[in-house]
C-alpha cells in the first residue's frame, strides 16, 4: 500500500502518497502491492547493475563480518585503499588519489574546496571565482547548488549562495545556429568563457565547473566536437582549473569508464558518484591529479575538509564490488553495444513522434525533449507540468523514468531523461521504449 498522510518520514514531496519498494532483482523494483516496475532511469542513473546483484551484495556482507566502520582520523582500510588502487589505475592521465565522499553533492563541494584551497597553497589567495555553466547541476549543498544553474532549485536559496558567473551551456539542439557548424557553435561558446574569465580577471578565477555530458536539468547534452579541447586550452592558458562533474554521465554510463575519455581532455579534478557505488551503498568520490595532491603534502599537509562518513568501509566494499563486476562481465563494451540498439529503437519509435524534438545521448544514457511543434521547437505550457504527467503515466505503467520541466531556462520545457542498467537485456530496453512510448501519449492527452 502507499507511504499514507500518517507517515513520519519527511518525505521531499508532501502532497504525493508514494508506493512502498519491498524487493528488487535485476531491472525491476516490487512494491507492496506485488506491482513490478521497469526501472529505466537506475533510480536517478545510479543503479548501473540494476538490483540485488550476488556479487555485490556478498561483498558488503564480507566486510560488514570483518569491519564496518572506522573513522578517517584514526584509521585507513584495505578496502577503501584497493578501491583507490582500482580507480587510480583506470583513471584519466596524471590521476593520483581518490578522495571518499558520501554521494555527488559531497563530491562537488569537497572539489570547490580542493580547488580553492589549491590556490592558497601555492600562495595565489586571491583566487576566489569559479564559473559554471546555466541549465547545468552540480548537487544540493549551497556550494555545489551556487555552481550549479538549475533555476528552481537555486532560487529560494540565493541569498545564502557564493556568487558564480554562469556561462551558456552546450545545448546544441536549441543555440547552434544554422549559419555554423557544431564546432563553430563549441569555439563560440569557449569565446564567451573566454570573456567571461577577462571580466573577472584571469588571476581571480579558480576553476571552470561543467558537466562532461549534462544531466538532469537539461535532460543530457552530450558536448558538440572540440568543445572541450577549446576550454581545456583556455583553462590552461590562465593557470585554471577545470573540474568536470562526472556524477551522472561517469562511470561507464555514457560507453566509456569517464565521460571525459570521448573528448580527449583531462581535467584537473573529476567527481563521480552514482554509477561508482551502483547504488548498494552511498559513496562517490574525487579523483584528483598527482600536482595538486604534491602542492597539498609539499604545504599545509592536510585537506581542510571532511566528514564522518567519507571513506566508509562498507560503501568501499560495496563500490570496490560494483567496479569489479563491470571490468569482470565486459560492461563498459555492453554499453556501447545495447547503447547502439537502444539508441535505434528510440529512433524508430520518436523520431517522426510530433511531440518529441529532440533525441540525445551516449551510451546509455539518453534525453528526450518535449514540444508542442517539431518545427518551431516551441515548448508545452510549464503550467500543465508534463513532465509530472509523464512519470504518473510511466509509473501506471509500471515505468521508472526520470523527467524534470525547466528544460530550457529553468521554467520552460520538458524532458524525460533515461539511464536503464547496463546489464539491460534488448527484449527489456525494448519493452522500456515501448511503455514510455505509451506513458507520453497518455500524459499529452491528459494535458490536452
Amino acid at each position: 500500500m502507499p507511504a499514507s498522510t500518517s507517515t513520519r518520514v519527511f518525505h521531499r514531496q508532501l502532497h504525493h502518497d508514494l508506493p512502498v519498494a519491498v524487493s528488487g532483482q535485476g531491472i525491476s523494483i516490487t512494491d507492496s502491492a506485488g506491482k513490478a516496475y521497469l526501472d529505466a532511469s537506475g533510480g536517478a542513473a545510479v543503479s548501473c547493475l540494476g538490483h540485488g546483484h550476488p556479487d555485490v551484495i556478498a561483498a558488503m556482507h564480507a566486510q560488514i563480518d570483518k569491519l564496518a566502520y572506522a573513522h578517517t582520523s584514526f584509521f585507513t582500510t584495505e578496502v577503501a585503499e584497493e578501491l583507490a588502487d582500482l580507480l587510480i589505475e583506470s583513471a584519466p592521465e596524471g590521476m593520483s588519489h581518490a578522495y571518499f565522499v558520501s554521494g555527488g553533492s559531497e563530491a562537488v563541494e569537497a572539489a570547490l574546496k580542493m580547488a580553492r584551497q589549491y590556490f592558497v597553497e601555492i600562495g595565489q589567495p586571491q583566487r576566489r571565482h569559479f564559473i559554471a555553466r546555466r541549465q547545468s547541476y552540480h548537487g544540493n549543498t549551497l556550494g555545489a547548488l551556487a555552481v550549479g544553474g538549475n533555476a528552481w532549485r537555486r532560487e529560494q536559496f540565493k541569498p545564502l549562495l557564493i556568487n558564480v558567473a554562469h556561462v551558456a551551456p552546450c545545448y546544441e539542439y536549441r543555440d547552434r545556429r544554422e549559419d555554423e557548424s557544431a564546432e563553430q557553435y563549441g569555439q563560440r561558446l569557449v569565446a564567451e568563457l573566454s570573456a567571461t574569465i577577462e571580466q573577472l580577471g584571469p588571476e581571480n578565477v579558480i576553476a571552470f565547473v561543467a558537466e562532461t555530458v549534462g544531466g538532469a536539468t537539461a535532460g543530457v547534452l552530450p558536448p558538440v566536437p572540440g568543445y572541450f579541447r577549446g576550454v581545456r586550452e583556455l583553462c590552461d592558458r590562465h593557470g585554471i582549473l577545470l573540474i568536470l562533474d562526472e556524477v551522472m554521465c561517469g562511470m561507464g554510463r555514457t560507453g566509456t569508464l569517464h565521460a571525459c575519455e570521448q573528448e580527449g581532455v583531462v581535467p584537473d579534478l573529476v567527481t563521480i558518484a552514482k554509477g561508482l557505488g551502483g547504488g548498494y551503498q552511498p559513496i562517490g568520490a574525487v579523483l584528483a591529479q598527482a600536482r595538486l595532491v604534491d602542492t597539498f603534502r609539499q604545504g599545509s599537509g592536510l585537506f581542510q575538509h571532511g566528514h564522518t562518513y567519507l571513506g566508509h568501509a562498507v560503501a568501499c566494499a560495496a563500490a570496490l564490488a560494483v567496479q569489479q563486476v563491470i571490468r569482470r562481465d565486459g560492461l563498459l563494451a555492453q554499453v556501447r553495444s545495447r547503447g547502439e540498439a537502444f539508441q535505434a529503437r528510440l529512433l524508430e519509435a520518436f523520431s517522426s513522434h510530433p511531440h518529441v524534438g529532440d533525441i540525445r545521448g551516449r551510451g546509455l544514457f539518453w534525453g528526450l525533449e518535449l514540444v508542442t511543434d517539431r518545427r518551431s521547437k516551441q515548448w508545452f505550457d510549464p503550467d500543465l507540468k508534463l513532465h509530472a504527467r509523464i512519470k504518473k503515466a510511466a509509473m501506471a505503467e509500471g515505468l521508472m523514468v526520470y523527467p524534470m520541466g525547466g528544460t530550457v531556462d529553468g521554467r520552460c520545457g520538458d524532458h524525460v531523461l533515461l539511464a536503464p542498467p547496463f546489464v539491460a537485456s534488448e527484449a527489456e530496453l525494448a519493452e522500456i521504449v515501448e511503455r514510455l512510448n505509451r506513458s507520453i501519449d497518455a500524459a499529452i492527452r491528459s494535458a490536452g
